[in-house]
């Protein structure tokens, strides 16, 4: 694999010569040092929707056969190279941040800049750790013990116009009396039936911002556990927003991601076909959608990073840089478990012996 020659963006500080990062919950770069702050630049165009059949026509190359970045750090003059779109030059620690306009790989159109920052991101992982069930005594430390980075993570999102046409059946419940012989007696009792009837229908629906994760290093389980994303707040992409922060590169390509977004429209329109059948219940048989007006961005999405180690295991949690809403692993307390086992089985045997003695007339 070759090696990517790409320009890149550094910011040095104007009063003391570091490196000024984006501070979370402002619109600033700052200085970690002197606090010499410099506003955000100015977004000179909106938020845009990319039509995907315009997009398949255009030559690019799958995302795994890319040369990786090279960071030439101003400050020191060390060479780094990276699959990262931003990171900290690994010798001084100033924020590099690579210029992805050249083509080759589908550029960022958002950015959903963060908001919670490291005193805020302690705060999160306290009150998580405090309110997990059989967790260790340990597990309260986290928030002091963790190593935790922020990074911005490679988010698709899809729109799209859909006009599917359904087979399925509509049963209607009704109730029959039957017999029935209970101790050499004949009784009656009602039950339910289902009447099943053919339907047939076309719903449509329009989506807006199906979202599909666009990196495959982090947990998708724990990632989507940080939804909902409030993404009306996105800003048109800029690089100042990266500075300071790690930005993964996609790895997921976007033909991918739309056939994930489409399995996740495809729920919802099964739902909208249900309630198109009406009746008590629904069978749906086949749904044959079209997709019209399809359109695609890429968005970074701002994420905590956070590992704490534990009887010799990490463990990762995840806190999302806009809402503190925090997912991940976490070790169990085998002693507090069998604790509150034997407890509840003291309790159990407690009840058996006062219902016992109740009815022998002892209590």
């Amino acid at each position: 694999m070759t090696v990517s020659q790409q320009t890149q963006t550094q910011y040095p500080c104007s009063g003391c010569g570091a490196s000024l990062e984006f501070a979370p919950g402002t619109t600033v770069l700052k200085c970690p040092y002197c606090g010499t702050e410099t506003p955000v630049a100015a977004a000179d165009r909106a938020i845009r929707e990319h039509s995907w059949a315009a997009f398949t026509g255009l030559p690019r190359k799958p995302i795994a056969t890319l040369a990786p970045h090279v960071f030439t750090c101003r400050g020191c003059g060390a060479v780094t190279q990276s699959d990262k779109i931003s990171e900290r030059c690994q010798f001084c620690g100033a924020a590099l941040v690579a210029d992805v306009t050249s083509g080759e790989q589908v550029v960022p159109e958002a950015v959903l800049p963060f908001l919670i920052d490291r005193p805020a991101l302690r705060e999160a992982l306290r009150g998580w750790a405090s309110s997990r069930w059989f967790a260790p005594n340990s597990l309260k430390r986290v928030s002091e013990a963790e190593s935790s980075h922020s990074s911005y993570l490679p988010h698709w999102t899809y729109d799209a116009n859909t006009v599917s046409a359904y087979r399925g059946e509509r049963g209607d419940h009704y109730w029959e009396t039957e017999s029935y012989t209970e101790n050499g007696e004949t009784k009656t009792r009602q039950v339910q039936k289902t009447r099943w009837w053919s339907a047939n229908g076309v719903v449509s629906r329009t989506f807006d911002d199906v979202l599909v994760t666009g990196t495959t290093r982090v947990m998708p389980k724990h990632l989507d556990a940080l939804e909902p994303w409030p993404l009306p707040d996105a800003e048109p992409y800029r690089p100042d927003y990266l500075a300071g922060h790690e930005t993964l590169r996609y790895d997921v390509e976007p033909e991918a991601g739309l056939d994930a977004a489409k399995s996740r429209m495809a729920s919802v329109i099964e739902d909208d076909c249900k309630r198109d059948i009406g009746g008590d219940e629904q069978r749906v048989h086949s749904v044959d959608t079209e997709y019209h007006d399809l359109t695609f961005k890429l968005m970074l999405l701002p994420v905590w990073i956070a590992c704490y180690l534990h009887a010799g295991r990490t463990f990762n949690v995840l806190v999302n840089g806009r809402t503190a809403e925090v997912a991940g692993e976490r070790p169990y307390s085998a002693a507090k478990i069998t604790a509150t086992v034997i407890a509840a089985l003291l309790l159990i045997a407690t009840i058996v012996v006062a219902i016992q003695l109740h009815r022998t007339g002892r209590i």
